[in-house]
Order: structure tokens, then C-alpha cells, then sequence
């Protein structure tokens, strides 16, 4: 058994289980709740003032585990820029919304800029430190890997926002994206000891931490990731397919981070252009889910469900 797969699942597992009732009530003496729409699903009102930015707890369990493991395994480097940066960058968007009580917290022009140059410095790292090629592997061609030259730099940048805002968008019910994540955090275990590629320390840091934070934030939900854990989450995503070469999977294994995001374009620009109407009941679409009368933990079963299918597939494409 490689216990370099076993121990840093248990030592952020750990981690997370015992910060998280230490941290919900400082967030609850903070008043740091969830403010919930008032035109959005009326069960969700019950949820009004629940914690929220608890996804700073499974971030210091993946970095603190990571930091274990970082000497002998470099290739974490990278992923861990992203994760921290993304989580700093959701952390003062949280902070300033619900401590501050800015309603919109960080304007979009300065999260975009922020998210910006965190990805320029994970394209700098690996453009000029990393040695693993910016090549992509394309799913289901027996090996074949893209080569994009320089105009793989613009595709990250759109790979790595859309991914990360995707997640994002996905966190809106008790579990959901902590359930889908986790799946794709094994996924990526599965790959990376399979390659030896170097980054299963970080990935398994990830799996760990989330079923501990899943504990209490299945439903009925104690504590909410809010955009600190939402945003890490999908920087996690982002770098680990990138240092394993493969953020074509992303399409595949993130396929419900995809269809969260397409939803609300879809549901935005159509109101738009027909001056009020909707396709969808609410964006994004899990709530339309919702609304059809499914109840929450059944979305979040089937949308579980489907990211295991889709990263059985995925293996397949390999």
C-alpha cells in the first residue's frame, strides 16, 4: 500500500474535523451568516444566518498538510498558488460582504483583476519554473497530446477562470460542491499515482479535508464554504488537470461545474433579450432542480452521482 496516499487523507481529515467546531462558533460570535435571496427557493430561508466563509477551514488543512509533503514533492508548488490565491482572493469578497456588510463585497472589475493575476502567476510558474509541459492530453486518442505553442497561455487563462468560477456557481446547496469536488479530487489521486506525476500529496489533502468539512456541511448544513472555499476549490481543480497535463478532462470531470455556469449565461442572456422572460425556473441550474420539485439532498445525490459516472468515463478517455 503507498501510505503517501493513505496518510495525507487521514492527517486533513483530521484537521478539518477537529478546526471546524472550533471555527463555526467564532463565525457565529462574528455574525458572519448567510444572507439568502428573498425571490429564491422559499425553503432556503430557513438557512438565513447560517455561517458562512468555512471553506478558510479546509484550506488550512490542505495547506498545512501540503506543507508536509512540499520539500519532496514540488509539483504541489503550483496547485497550492492557485488554491491560496483564489482562497485569499473569495476570503476578502466573504469578508467584506457579511463582516463589512459591503452587499456586493469586492466590485466585479477588482475580483476579475485579482483572479487575473493569480492565474498569471501559476501561467509564469509554469511557463518558466515548472518542468511539465504546457501540452494538453486530448481524452480518447491513445496518448495524443495538443500542442498549442504560445496560445496555450490565453486557454489557461480561460480554463482556469472558467473553472474556478464554475465551482463558484456550483456551491448554492448543503454539500453540493464539496460532494462534487471530492469525486474529482479522487479522480485526479487515481491519475496522478498512476503517472507519478507527484501531486497526490495535495489531491489526497483535498479529499481528506473536504470529508471532514462535509461532516457538517451535508445537509442540513452547520457551516457554509462561502466564495473562500468555492474559489479555492476551483483553482484546486484547475492546477492539479494542468500539472497532470490534462485540462481537456476538465470538460469531462467538471461537466456539472460547466452546465452550473451555462445555465446562468443561458438564463441571463435570454431575459435579456426577451425583456423578462426565463428558460430555467432559477439559475443557476440547480435551483431549477429545486423549483421542479426536487428536494435538495436528491440534487445533490444526482449531481454527485453523475460527476462519479463522468470520472469513470474520464478514465476510459485516458
Amino acid at each position: 500500500m503507498d501510505f503517501n496516499v493513505v496518510i495525507p487523507v487521514l492527517i486533513s481529515f483530521v484537521i478539518s474535523v477537529i478546526l471546524t467546531p472550533i471555527v463555526i462558533p467564532i463565525l457565529t460570535r462574528m455574525k458572519v451568516g448567510q444572507t439568502v435571496r428573498g425571490d429564491g427557493v422559499a425553503a432556503h430561508l430557513e438557512k438565513t444566518g447560517t455561517p458562512t466563509m468555512g471553506g478558510v477551514i479546509f484550506l488550512i488543512a490542505i495547506t498545512i498538510t501540503a506543507l508536509f509533503y512540499i520539500k519532496d514533492y514540488p509539483h504541489i508548488i503550483p496547485i497550492l498558488i492557485l488554491v491560496l490565491g483564489f482562497g485569499i482572493i473569495g476570503f476578502i469578497d466573504d469578508y467584506l460582504k457579511v463582516v463589512k456588510k459591503h452587499a456586493d463585497g469586492l466590485f466585479p472589475k477588482q475580483k476579475m483583476a485579482l483572479q487575473l493575476i493569480v492565474t498569471a502567476i501559476f501561467a509564469a510558474y509554469m511557463f518558466f519554473i515548472s518542468d511539465v509541459e504546457l501540452t494538453m492530453l486530448v481524452p480518447f486518442s491513445n496518448g495524443t497530446y495538443l500542442n498549442l505553442g504560445w496560445f496555450a497561455i490565453p486557454i489557461m487563462f480561460v480554463a482556469i477562470l472558467g473553472t474556478v468560477n464554475g465551482v463558484n456557481f456550483t456551491d448554492g446547496l448543503d454539500g453540493l460542491a464539496s460532494s462534487v469536488t471530492v469525486m474529482i479530487a479522487l479522480f485526479f489521486t487515481v491519475v496522478a499515482v498512476g503517472s507519478k506525476v507527484g501531486i497526490s500529496p495535495i489531491t489526497c489533502a483535498v479529499i481528506g479535508s473536504l470529508m471532514g468539512f462535509l461532516l457538517f456541511n451535508s445537509y442540513p448544513a452547520k457551516v457554509f464554504m462561502g466564495d473562500t472555499g468555492s474559489l479555492a476549490l476551483g483553482g484546486f481543480v484547475a492546477g492539479a488537470a494542468y500539472m497532470l497535463q490534462m485540462p481537456l478532462f476538465i470538460i469531462i470531470v467538471g461537466l456539472v461545474y460547466l452546465i452550473e455556469v451555462a445555465s446562468v449565461i443561458i438564463q441571463v442572456t435570454y431575459f435579456k433579450k426577451t425583456k423578462g422572460k426565463r428558460i430555467f425556473k432559477m439559475a443557476p441550474i440547480h435551483h431549477h432542480f429545486e423549483l421542479c420539485g426536487w428536494s435538495e439532498t436528491r440534487v445533490v445525490a444526482v449531481f454527485s452521482i453523475t460527476t462519479v459516472i463522468l470520472c469513470l468515463i474520464a478514465l476510459l478517455a485516458l
